[in-house]
């Protein structure tokens, strides 16, 4: 029976898959290499270009000077190679030497030969249901932070909610009417009446559950032109650059795409709002007064060559 602690729970399981994978074994699978030193070698194989052990100690999360020790037995043993990295003259890259690559293939048939093995005396019923159990434990320890911002793709309600708030938003602090509000409700109906998964996104930044900012990438008037939408921050999230980096999303998505181009539109009073578009490299390139959502407004067309 599980202990009804969840950290005593978590302990246990930890001892027992511990256990069952050799993790504690000084050979790993038969190799001379403990699992900590394989996890290194493996490390190393994904970068065939050739890795720093800066990046690697960050990968694996160990200490730069048990670390530094394995890496100098692989390259005293012709696993390894270095030299210093075309990227930051200041330290090596390292990249496994065909004895290396020999010697992770090997340690590769084995470890999915032992994996394999583990999962033989299960019915395919119990091998889907183990997998979907591991997912979901990953899945669970890898969500964000308490109190960290993340951003994610827009989903059914959340057109509504960027709705709602900008009318309510720009009515509190700029005294705009409803007319500004249907014409959100018209730009989110469009998007996602038309929307084109490979041509445009959403995000929607939230943290521990709400909601606090959104912005829109769609299809511009032309081709190879997309169009910047509907970015809003609330009151709670602002000064902690989210504006920028919503921003930022839209443009690397954008060059991604293969856009040429970015256009927004704004007004001229939303001084927070434009000051993050010209840090983006958005230039004005057009103006004029216009009495559409209230009046004494000067409308705005911002545009970035990609």
């Amino acid at each position: 029976m599980l202990p009804r602690d969840p950290v005593a729970a978590v302990r246990r399981f930890n001892r027992f898959y511990t256990r069952r994978i050799g993790a504690l074994d000084e050979a790993h699978l038969g190799s001379p290499y403990t699992l900590a030193e394989m996890r290194v070698l493996y490390e190393v194989a994904q970068a065939p270009d050739g890795v720093t052990p800066k990046l690697l100690a960050a990968r694996t999360g160990m200490d730069n000077g048990y670390l530094s020790r394995v890496l100098k037995r692989f390259e005293g043993e012709g696993l390894l190679s270095r030299q210093p990295s075309a990227k930051d003259g200041r330290s090596v890259s390292v990249w496994l030497t065909s004895e290396g690559i020999h010697a992770y293939n090997g340690w590769l048939g084995s470890a999915q030969g032992a994996v394999e093995g583990m999962l033989g005396a299960l019915t395919t019923v119990q091998k889907t249901k183990l997998t979907r159990a591991m997912a979901e434990i990953e899945g669970l320890l890898e969500q964000p932070a308490v109190g960290e911002i993340v951003l994610r793709p827009h989903r059914p309600g959340d057109m509504g909610w960027i709705i709602h708030r900008h009318g309510a938003l720009y009515a509190r602090e700029y005294g705009w009417d409803e007319r500004f509000e249907a014409l959100v409700a018209r730009i989110a109906s469009d998007f996602v009446v038309n929307f084109d998964p490979v041509r445009e996104r959403c995000w929607i930044a939230e943290r521990d559950g709400e909601i606090l900012g959104s912005i829109v990438l769609a299809k511009g008037d032309r081709d190879g032109q997309a169009r910047l939408r509907l970015l809003l921050i609330e009151p709670a999230a602002r000064g902690l650059g989210l504006g920028k980096r919503l921003v930022a999303e839209c443009v690397a998505f954008a060059r991604k795409a293969g856009y040429a181009e970015i256009v927004l539109w704004t007004q001229s009073i939303l001084t927070a709002a434009r000051a993050v578009y010209a840090g983006a490299g958005f230039e004005l390139v057009e103006s004029h007064p216009d009495d559409g959502i209230a009046k004494g407004l000067i409308s705005e067309t911002w545009a970035l060559k990609l």
